[in-house]
């Protein structure tokens, strides 16, 4: 059986040819396809958004191993080992969803702002549904400062195109990917 906390502690710690030596480990008798989808949760999970052509890397790949089966399979398995082991890696997106999650869990279901509801009624209207909400689209650069939700979960750090996303000129420092 492959050694999978070796092969993605591997590929979250750039290091090609550790990844690339645990991978050989299938000759074992690992299920290509799970080894797949391992890298398609590590592409999500420990690259994420520090290059989002990860996840499409990993996902082509699947789709490879599925179609060609195993011998052949090696090889997109092995080219996506080294794409995503080389690429930059930010967890950004997977911190912010158990952030959020815990937040639930803790608070449970909030009520959605005012300014967030739609008012399709006159009687919606009249409560102030969707009163003093800022459409994104009409500022600067398409972002605007405004409570999004109920109540903020903690910001993980941001890496890579995550910088691109939460621009802190205009969404402030202490911004939340999840609120």
């Amino acid at each position: 059986m492959i050694s999978f906390p070796h092969f993605i502690k591997s590929i979250r710690g750039s290091d090609p040819d550790g990844a690339i030596y645990w991978l050989t480990m299938v000759e074992a008798g690992e299920d290509p396809a799970f080894i797949a989808r391992r890298l398609v949760i590590s592409a999500s999970e420990d690259v994420g958004l520090a290059n989002p052509n990860a996840l499409l890397i990993a996902n082509a790949c699947f789709d490879s191993v599925m179609k060609v089966g195993w011998p052949e399979g090696r090889i997109p398995l092995a080219e996506a080992t080294v794409y995503l082991a080389t690429s930059p890696k930010s967890n950004s997106a997977y911190m912010a969803i158990n952030n959020a999650l815990e937040l639930v869990r803790q608070t449970g279901n909030l009520p959605v702002p005012l300014h967030l509801r739609n008012a399709p009624t006159k009687l919606m209207k009249q409560l102030g549904y969707g009163d003093n909400y800022k459409y994104a689209h009409d500022y600067p650069g398409h972002f605007v400062k405004q409570q999004i939700s109920a109540r903020r979960a903690e910001r993980p750090p941001s890496v890579g195109s995550t910088r691109q996303c939460c621009r802190t000129e205009t969404c402030g420092t202490n911004e939340s990917v999840v609120g």
